[in-house]
């Protein structure tokens, strides 16, 4: 029955592989690419018995959130707020692919991971996914100023973690969010948070773009079905504001159209740039413009890899550049979040 009403429907937009948008605007989500690429996508179960150093928890509410516990005895412990990527159109956070990188970075800073399920575009183009991150933030917020809270989970997370030390982190567009969340945080003063702080932020591969293409998209080509140009212009033309270009604020907040980067208050930010990103460019121009206003900016940028190459577990296990280049990663995230 399901496969006959597809059928009646037309197809009006496709991110080859991800996602189709129907005339009916019904989004179908179902993964079309390459089946050997399926297992990243599998969702993964929380589980209370610790699987390589932590253990898995999640946490229902408005937004939902998935807990990364580490075993360390090193408490209390940071918290890595964790947004996802998907061009604000695709994945979930308890995706296989999220999981593998995000459950090793709980371990290895040590850092309880905090994971936010965010609403999906077209259905709920930006800026419902800000919304959510800092609706995510404000409910840490209430956790660590009502220590009884009734979710086993959120007692876990009240036991172990330090939340003055909350860093705001994603990847790809996960990372536009980690800039305008933390931007959006820095407009209230201490006493609106307290006792919750805003430590730092941690960009990895933002999805930062301009209208016009970079030297890096016109010259770099795609290595991989989870990034080409073709699936940026489309994702962002589904997931930004209805009628809004790439210089929208939220992809470009180097540009005309955001606020002038000198008056926005913003924590430390550790931003990674990977030199084969088609999207370089306008990362490390970002990262050029945060500075030139007086940001507290460190960059780290991975040689030999393209855009979210952690996230990809079979390159981590076989190749031996991506392996090194996330163990390299996860350092540098280690010591920005040691040092603040």
């Amino acid at each position: 029955m399901v496969a006959e009403e597809m059928t009646r429907k037309r197809v009006v937009d496709e991110v080859s592989g991800w996602l189709r948008v129907f005339d009916d605007s019904t989004v179908d989500r179902t993964w079309t690419g390459p089946s050997e690429a399926l297992f990243l996508m599998n969702p993964v179960q929380p589980f209370d018995t610790p699987r390589d150093g932590v253990t898995l928890h999640d946490i229902p509410g408005h937004p939902s959130l998935r807990l990364y516990l580490p075993e360390s005895s090193c408490k209390p412990l940071p918290i890595l707020l964790h947004f996802h990527g998907g061009g604000f159109c695709i994945s979930h956070f308890s995706w296989f692919m999220y999981h593998q990188f995000y459950s090793r970075l709980a371990a290895a800073v040590p850092a309880a991971v905090v994971s936010v399920e965010l609403p999906l575009a077209p259905e709920h183009r930006m800026p419902s996914a800000a919304d959510a991150c800092f609706a995510a933030l404000l409910r840490l917020r209430r956790l660590a100023r009502r220590p009884d809270g009734s979710d086993p989970a959120e007692r876990l997370l009240r036991g172990a973690a330090d939340f003055s030390r909350v860093f705001l982190i994603g990847d790809s567009s996960g990372g536009n969010l980690v800039h305008l969340v933390a931007a959006w945080a820095g407009e209230e003063d201490s006493g609106f948070w307290s006792p919750l702080r805003v430590a730092g932020g941690i960009p990895l591969q933002p999805g930062f773009v301009r209208s016009t293409r970079s030297r890096s998209e016109l010259e770099l080509q795609a290595d991989s079905v989870f990034f080409t140009l073709d699936m940026l212009d489309k994702l962002l033309a589904l997931g930004l504001p209805q009628g809004a270009t790439k210089d929208h604020p939220f992809t470009c907040p180097m540009g005309d159209a955001a606020p002038p980067l000198e008056k926005v208050r913003l924590p430390p930010f550790l931003v990674a740039v990977a030199e084969r990103d088609l999207i370089r460019d306008t990362n490390l121009e970002y990262c050029e413009a945060m500075k030139e206003a007086g940001k507290e900016v460190e960059v780290l940028v991975s040689g030999g890899v393209s855009h979210s190459f952690y996230l990809n577990k079979f390159a981590v296990d076989n190749d031996p550049t991506t392996a090194k280049r996330t163990e390299e990663l996860i350092v540098a995230i280690k010591d920005f979040v040691g040092r603040h």
